[in-house]
């Protein structure tokens, strides 16, 4: 029986809003997730994440298993704990996108790989990625998969999916058999699994398929935006999702650009993630509700308004542009955390309108008003 469970609430088309009901209490779907990469969201931190409302936060296991190493945050309570007493959900990757962006030697077993850090070498295994997993501590873990960038030759992408498909496997068998352990030191973590197959439809269906048999507790769609166009990313999406369970969460890894959230729930997604708000935040980007802002831009040099009229964020309520854009000018750290807070406030807004948008019917209207600014 799957540890989560999505409660429909509501549904527009194949979109739906409703909770994902876990051992840890319940968050909202559609959700987007805050990339915590290394335990903290950039320049913010877990009081700021709780002020804003975000139900769920992603950390890194790369970099955690790393620096500080995950048998040090197990010791210090788990990620949770390790955080500053963070009540809501976590979810931890695997560590394999970045692994794999470090052209590590791969092998049926796993990837070896040297730290960025420090240049020692590791190993990374499907039983070692939810071994490590484990002791971060996180309410949810990923599997380790094989995710190609695009565009890659067919080869490539099928190689991916056979070698991700034998890797999900033994990561089921290695998460299960551990389940009776972790449970007795108190954590009750679900693991999901991952669909990979390029823009490939007939692949990206058959690979769901294989996934889903293998009784995940929910399932992520993998690579994807990652230099396909959206319209070759949709169809792929689209296949994939008709064959995963519709009971269970279903996140769709790496998105989170407006255009991309509002299309992807309209497919039926609920899990979102990405680094996009918050890196665009550091370098002086804004998210409004009419496109985005850059804040160097001379113009707002003496702009005495709030960078988004209509956002009731912290940031937009007490300081203006032309504030905002000189602690940009002269490097003040301060701008990183008021700008981050303004960006992941936008988007977790529009994301809560999209779940309004679904409980009332007209996601279509929604969909159409974001394609006008962000299409």
């Amino acid at each position: 029986m799957s540890r989560l469970t999505v409660e429909v609430e509501a549904t527009d088309g194949a979109a739906r809003a409703g909770r994902v009901v876990t051992p840890r209490g319940s968050f909202p779907v559609p959700c987007f997730m805050p990339v915590g990469t290394r335990g903290a969201v950039k320049a913010l931190d877990t009081a700021d994440l709780e002020a804003l409302g975000a139900p769920v936060v992603l950390a890194n296991t790369y970099h955690l298993m790393l620096r500080p190493g995950a048998d040090v945050v197990r010791s210090l309570g788990g990620l949770h704990r390790f955080i500053g007493g963070w009540d809501g959900h976590l979810l931890t990757d695997s560590g394999g996108f970045q692994v794999f962006s470090l052209q590590p030697d791969v092998d049926d077993g796993g990837a070896t790989f040297r730290s960025t850090y420090d240049g020692s070498r590791h190993r990374l295994t499907p039983e070692r990625a939810v071994e490590v997993q484990a002791d971060i501590g996180a309410d949810i873990q990923m599997v380790l998969d094989v995710c190609p960038g695009l565009p890659a030759p067919d080869a490539v992408v099928r190689d991916a999916v056979e070698r991700t498909s034998r890797w999900a496997d033994r990561a089921r068998a290695a998460f299960v058999a551990g389940s009776e352990a972790r449970l007795d030191r108190g954590l009750d973590q679900a693991q999901f699994g991952i669909v990979q197959g390029g823009v490939d439809a007939g692949l990206r269906a058959d690979h769901a398929r294989r996934t889903a048999a293998l009784g995940f507790d929910g399932y992520a769609v993998g690579g994807l935006s990652v230099g396909e166009s959206r319209g070759d990313m949709l169809p792929a999406l689209g296949a994939a999702l008709e064959h995963l369970p519709v009971d269970q969460p279903r996140y769709l890894m790496g998105v989170g650009d407006p255009v991309g959230i509002v299309e992807a729930v309209a497919l039926g997604i609920d899990l979102f993630d990405c680094v996009l708000p918050t890196r665009l935040a550091r370098h002086g980007t804004m998210l409004t509700d009419t496109g985005r802002v850059n804040l160097r831009n001379a113009r707002w040099a003496r702009d005495a308004g709030p960078v988004d009229d209509t956002c009731p964020c912290p940031t937009c309520a007490r300081w203006s542009k032309g504030y905002l854009r000189h602690l940009l000018s002269v490097g003040e750290p301060t701008a990183a955390r008021l700008l981050t807070v303004h960006n992941l406030s936008w988007l977790l807004r529009l994301v809560e309108r999209t779940r309004q948008a679904v409980r009332h019917g007209n996601l279509a209207n929604l969909r159409a008003d974001v394609l006008a600014v962000w299409g």
